[in-house]
């Protein structure tokens, strides 16, 4: 427990040892209210978790339990799932300082009992207090408490703490494995061993096969319409998953790779439109404060129609996912990954990864760094996109390869490379953002009464993503400098091109 940490959880049998006998020369005294339902809630990845809290909902109250001590407690009131959706209240004002911006879903329900209790001398004077909460489900039960001491009387919380220690008292992540120990989080970069002396092929092909499942995993998410993580994530996996295709050259025979590739790029294909327009309505606010308020009209009709856009197009990715079709290409993939025998090796799928990866890595730095040397405010922005989509898939063969050096060498470099591809992403957000905006205005019937004003909106907004491409593309070259410093470009040669000579660095 942390020093002086007044949050606990322990097993209701430790509680009831722990209410039953004195504290020194104090009795216990205890009340429990009638019991009612609980829910315990989490996003699909479990963020309110992995900050180590607990989110517990009952029809009286939603409570917050903080590893630090703290216990927040607010109206259970809400208009929907996501934490903007909550009453105002210290427990939402919490979840929104951590960002915790997906859906937040019943992990596990049951049976609670609120309570209270204190240790009193005898005249009857309290000189600590106890705040109880036991949660009981299927699976288990634990009892969560708070602990606040009189002035005047530190002995005694001292004393108690030394007690619920010595019973097992632990912080709020205990819940998890306790009442809902089938709860499994969502993790987005999967864990692949990998030793040095193992076949480019076998690694590429336990990368792929690791990453199937993780797309699956999101697809009723995204079928249910949740929350717009789960057909992003979705998309990364598969996107990944052709980048391993396209990175790892050599590993598989070259028709089949292309073959592979057109089967992804195909599934790919349904999500896009409907990605798009997730983020343009997510960032519809973002969109209002560019232009000015009389301008905003034309908006309103945008993303009226962006939304009726949004509807048809999930109908259409709903229609795919529960197709015979798409059940039947998934299940293949996956099969062929698995069973790896159809799978047609290329040249390269002998070599030892150890030496493969350094290679792969290198190369693709080597680029990057050839790429930006040659940027000035006369090149064209196709080459700025072009050192963006090099540094994704620099990124990606890192992440990739992170069990071969270790996420302690590796995550310094990850993330250097992160704030550069934050300008470069801003940069091309901002130039695709304009061509989507002009083809959508182009897309608009003239004739009716509302095209004019959106087509003033949307010009005025394009204008402002023009200047804003502008600034990011000013700020490329110094990031690029950040991100490729001495130390950095130390790094990159002792751990991918140690072993070659006369190498000139970038």
């Amino acid at each position: 427990m942390p020093p002086g940490s007044s949050l606990y959880t322990l097993p209701p049998a430790a509680v009831a040892v722990l209410l039953s006998e004195p504290l020194g020369k104090l009795r216990p005294l205890r009340q429990d209210d009638d019991p009612q339902g609980f829910t315990l809630l989490d996003t699909f990845d479990h963020a309110v978790a992995r900050r180590h809290l607990a989110l517990v909902e009952t029809a009286e109250a939603l409570h917050l339990f903080c590893a630090d001590g703290q216990w927040l407690t607010q109206s259970p009131a809400r208009r929907g799932s996501f934490v903007t959706d909550l009453q105002d209240g210290p427990v939402r004002a919490a979840l929104q300082a951590m960002a915790i911006r997906r859906s937040l879903q019943p992990l596990c329900g049951g049976t609670a009992w609120r309570g209270t209790a204190a240790f009193v001398d005898d005249e009857g004077k309290t000189h600590v207090r106890l705040r109880l909460l036991t949660l009981e489900t299927g699976d288990g039960a634990l009892t969560l408490l708070t602990l606040s001491g009189l002035r005047g009387y530190d002995k005694a919380l001292d004393r108690l703490r030394a007690r619920i220690a010595a019973l097992g008292g632990t912080t709020p992540g205990a819940l998890y494995p306790v009442l809902a120990p089938e709860a499994v989080a969502y993790v987005s970069r999967p864990e692949v061993t990998i030793a040095p002396t193992d076949r480019a092929f076998d690694t590429a092909t336990d990368i792929i096969a690791a990453h199937l499942p993780l797309a699956r995993r999101n697809e009723q998410g995204a079928l249910e319409d949740i929350d717009t993580e789960f057909l992003k994530h979705y998309r990364i996996a598969l996107r990944k998953i052709r980048s391993v295709l396209s990175l790892f050259k050599g590993v598989y025979d070259e028709g089949q790779t292309a073959h592979l590739k057109a089967r992804f790029a195909t599934l790919m294909a349904a999500t896009g439109r409907l990605r798009d327009l997730d983020v343009y309505l997510q960032d519809r606010q973002s969109f209002y404060d560019k232009v000015p308020v009389d301008l905003h009209g034309g908006l309103d009709r945008m993303f009226q129609l962006f939304a009726a856009e949004r509807r048809r197009e999930l109908a259409r990715l709903r229609r795919h996912l529960r197709s015979r079709a798409y059940a039947t290409e998934i299940a293949r993939l996956e099969k062929l990954f698995r069973k790896r025998k159809p799978l047609q090796k290329g040249p390269k799928a002998g070599t030892p990864v150890g030496d493969y990866a350094a290679r792969l890595i290198w190369k693709r730095y080597r680029r990057i760094c050839t790429i930006a040397a040659g940027i000035t405010d006369l090149t064209p922005d196709d080459d700025v996109h072009a050192l963006r989509i090099q540094c994704k898939k620099l990124r990606y063969l890192m992440e990739f390869f992170t069990p071969l050096y270790g996420a302690e060498q590796l995550k310094p470099l990850i993330k250097a490379l992160k704030k550069l591809q934050a300008t470069l992403g801003a940069f091309n957000d901002s130039s695709v953002q304009q061509d989507s905006l002009r083809a959508f205005v182009a897309s608009l019937d003239p004739e009716t009464p509302e095209a004019m004003g959106v087509a003033q909106s949307v010009g005025a907004l394009v204008t402002v993503l023009h200047r804003q491409q502008l600034e990011e593309r000013a700020r490329v070259s110094d990031r690029f400098a950040r991100f490729n410093s001495p130390a950095v470009q130390v790094q990159f040669e002792t751990l991918f091109h140690a072993a070659r000579k006369g190498d000139k660095r970038c």
